[in-house]
């Protein structure tokens, strides 16, 4: 439903609607959905304990909070119920999994106990299905009770809300459910509805498929806080309770409209927008006028620490709604905008911008949308993980709530966000859920035998729905990942559909589409889209589109005030293919201070390098082949710690041939070496191609896929990292013109953004340095966002060494 729809149409999701189905760890099952359905098993080919002959199987979804059509999958085996590891489960197990529960096809499935730790056995284990078994004891496993798992990996299934036709009902056990699958806030004045994000209103919960109120007798502030923070508000905040008496008196007494227009102008005139001459002889439309409230829930007792209203002590309506709730009325809830939310373009205050100039203490990191990420926190001046031992929804909450976001969906464990660098700062967070701070939990100092960064934790914070994905799509494409893009755009009450000029698009551009329509990130930004099928749309409406990466839509970056493109035609315009997740380039910055040196090279051991481009332009000029060029030489490993492999931007068929080098080059520029002064300024640059993207080292457990030799495949695979050496040519600067002096060594990999990455912000690196014409000292090697603003302020005042020791 559309934010302008009319009130007096089927309940359906509004804008303020938060979802139980991103329910993540630690969540107790209050409640189960059982589908139960007799089958006759047979004996698996591999399993060592199949079911027997004339012994039936029975599933169920389970787990807390969630939806009807998803849940932890349990099974039903030799008299007792337990659950499936999610050890190589894939999405063919999942369709296997939801025909016995009714449904005709999954949409996904979910690991890491998401929905819950179960309790029992663990039946069954590394199960590998093709997707068209007719039963789970059909697909290959390491046989029924025989699992190394523990409940922590307990697997879970969606499954498209289909039934199968002729699907047996009666085989549905159906207990009472006390739970609350979604929560809204549904404005009193139906003209409201277009303001995004929804801030106030009366709440509305949906319980079997139907929405309905909750008695507002008994109802208190901490109820309040926990509702605001599942639709993705840090805290709650008053509202003017007066006007929602004389809302809830007109709307009973059901005076005459013309009455009824007259008194609701003068209650409504600081609450409505305002009205045009036209707009303003048209009565408002009331809510509680169009329809009678349908009480569900009463006597809702929270802690205020709770992530979601469902765990919360509570009763419901067994009979008839309308009549309930005696002296009372529907809940009315206000709830206060982040700082972090307004920023995002909802609301820009002066406060606001004060709030982000501030000091961060924390920050989440590789994260495609807002709210999510790796957990970073800022101690002793320098950024550093968090360890994910007894990482759970309640610490997550108030990291969430510190950002200004509502409590926690999801608390992420094993480096499920990417791989930070540097230290790991806390270790077995444990929060109340009352902290206004991460740092104000208790928490256990570490050892580097404690934790690796391969169990960085992370998390997805509920964020306030803001619509962006409205006003954009693809089309053409092969799936819902891609295909051209159409932006609907023009003055407000004339908006059309329209193609973005080609010209110029690049990553950022089309990461921003695909973070806007929520697929993730942008694997390939296409220039031209001939090859996708046409649609009616033809009008190039979007052009000079340059945005910086930190937009939360197309329309907030820069952009041609009117359309300037060479090419109009529907072939030239925009598309984007998307991926879920992307890599994450990281240098080994201490590599590069350990392995730093000067070499006096002569000329005529340059001329490949030459024809490459990696000396100054002074060295066209030199006396070659006699003389020497100055290189300040170092080795450079850039490691993946992101969450899919490092590939070129181009195929092979396009890769370039240097004769010289005898190599192929996938990319041209793969690095930037830079000599600064302290102020900035440019006196000494390199660059480095990707004449060979390999693996050559990977961490343990982990595989190495790529490698240069007879024309392999190129790239980075994650977990695993590129070595090149100090003596390989071009791994240097040439520093033969630069003046004895303190400068600054930067290092930026992937510069021009040819590739996604999930964070862009850690692609550089800085070293402090003193050349005193002879030798060079590099000291202070850190990642660019690495230190505190304070820190890095000192870096750049840096005034050099006064003597040959390093700092």
């Amino acid at each position: 439903m559309s934010p302008s729809a009319s009130t007096d149409t089927p309940p359906e999701v509004l804008p303020g609607l938060v979802s139980m189905s991103g329910k993540a760890t630690s969540v107790c099952v209050l409640c189960i959905l059982w589908v139960l359905l007799p089958i006759q098993a047979q004996e698996s080919p591999v399993s060592t304990s199949a079911p027997q002959p004339n012994s039936g199987l029975k599933f169920r979804l389970a787990g807390y909070p969630r939806k009807h059509n998803e849940g932890r999958i349990e099974v039903f085996y030799n008299k007792e119920w337990g659950t499936i590891c999610d050890d190589d489960f894939t999405m063919e197990n999942a369709h296997v999994l939801c025909r016995h529960l009714g449904f005709t096809a999954a949409t996904g499935w979910t690991h890491s106990a998401k929905y819950g730790k179960g309790a029992g056995p663990i039946w069954l284990d590394n199960i590998i299905c093709s997707g068209t078994e007719k039963s789970i004891s059909d697909c290959k496993s390491r046989g029924w009770g025989n699992s190394d798992c523990t409940h922590e990996e307990d697997a879970g299934v969606i499954c498209k809300d289909e039934k199968i036709p002729g699907f047996i009902e009666h085989n549905i056990i159906e207990t009472e459910q006390k739970q609350v699958e979604e929560v809204r806030l549904r404005p009193v004045i139906s003209s409201a509805k277009n303001r995004l994000p929804v801030t106030e209103g009366i709440l509305e919960i949906r319980h079997r498929d139907s929405w309905g109120q909750i008695c507002d007798v008994g109802w208190n502030q901490k109820n309040s806080r926990v509702v605001c923070g599942m639709l993705g508000f840090p805290s709650d905040k008053r509202v003017n309770k007066n006007f929602y008496k004389k809302v809830k008196k007109r709307a009973a007494t059901k005076r005459s409209p013309k009455a009824a227009s007259v008194k609701l102008r003068a209650v409504t005139k600081k609450t409505a927008s305002k009205q045009s001459p036209k707009s303003a002889s048209v009565k408002p439309r009331l809510y509680l006028e169009k329809q009678q409230p349908s009480f569900r829930l009463h006597t809702v007792r929270c802690v205020g620490t709770e992530v979601h209203l469902s765990l919360c002590p509570m009763e419901f309506y067994k009979t008839n709604g309308t009549a309930a709730c005696e002296g009372g009325a529907p809940v009315v809830l206000g709830c206060a905008l982040g700082h972090r939310a307004a920023a995002q373009g909802a609301i820009k205050k002066k406060k606001v911008v004060q709030q982000q100039q501030q000091e961060e203490l924390i920050r989440l990191k590789g994260g495609v949308h807002p709210g999510e990420g790796r957990v970073e926190v800022m101690k002793k001046g320098q950024w550093g993980t968090i360890c994910d031992d007894r990482w759970d929804l309640q610490a997550a909450s108030v990291v969430c709530r510190e950002l200004g976001f509502g409590s926690a969906k999801e608390a992420l464990t094993g480096a499920r966000m990417g791989q930070g660098m540097g230290p790991i700062h806390m270790n077995e967070v444990r929060c109340l859920g009352t902290e206004g701070s991460l740092l104000e939990c208790q928490y256990k100092n570490i050892t580097e035998e404690d934790c690796k960064h391969s169990e960085d934790a992370a998390l997805r914070c509920n964020i306030p729905y803001m619509g962006y994905e409205k006003t954009i799509r693809l089309f053409g494409g092969r799936t819902r990942y891609e295909g051209r893009v159409e932006v609907l755009w023009g003055p407000s009450g004339a908006e059309r559909w329209g193609l973005v000029c080609g010209e110029g698009w690049g990553t950022l551009e089309a990461t921003n589409v695909c973070r806007q329509l929520g697929l993730g990130y942008a694997s390939s930004a296409l220039q031209e889209t001939w090859y996708w099928d046409a649609s009616n749309t033809t009008e190039m409406v979007l052009s000079g589109v340059r945005c910086t990466g930190r937009e939360m839509s197309l329309e907030q970056c820069s952009h041609h005030s009117s359309v300037s493109c060479k090419n109009t035609g529907t072939r030239h315009a925009a598309g984007v293919i998307c991926s879920e997740t992307a890599s994450d380039l990281v240098l080994h910055s201490s590599l590069v201070q350990e392995t730093a040196y000067i070499e006096d090279r002569p000329l005529h051991m340059l001329y490949c390098a030459a024809e490459e481009n990696c000396l100054s332009s002074s060295a066209r000029h030199a006396n070659w082949p006699y003389g020497h060029r100055r290189l300040l030489r170092f080795s450079s490993q850039i490691h993946n710690n992101g969450r899919a492999d490092f590939r070129p931007k181009a195929g092979r068929h396009s890769w370039v041939w240097h004769e010289c080098h005898g190599h192929y080059h996938s990319m041209d520029i793969f690095t930037h070496y830079d000599m600064l002064t302290p102020n900035g300024t440019k006196v000494a640059e390199g660059h480095k191609a990707s004449f060979c993207l390999e693996d050559s080292e990977c961490q343990e457990l982990v595989s190495k896929r790529y490698e240069c030799a007879n024309f392999g495949e190129q790239g980075i695979t994650v977990g695993c990292w590129d070595l090149y050496r100090h003596d390989i040519d071009c791994q240097w600067i040439d520093i033969t013109d630069v003046k004895p002096g303190n400068y600054i060594l930067q290092v930026v990999i992937n510069p021009n953004f040819e590739v996604a990455e999930s964070d862009f912000t850690n692609n550089a690196m800085k070293c402090n340095c003193k050349y005193d014409g002879h030798r060079i000292w590099i000291h202070n090697c850190h990642l660019g966002d690495a230190f505190s603003e304070e820190a890095n302020k000192r870096f750049e005042q840096y005034r050099g060494e006064l003597n040959n020791q390093i700092l």
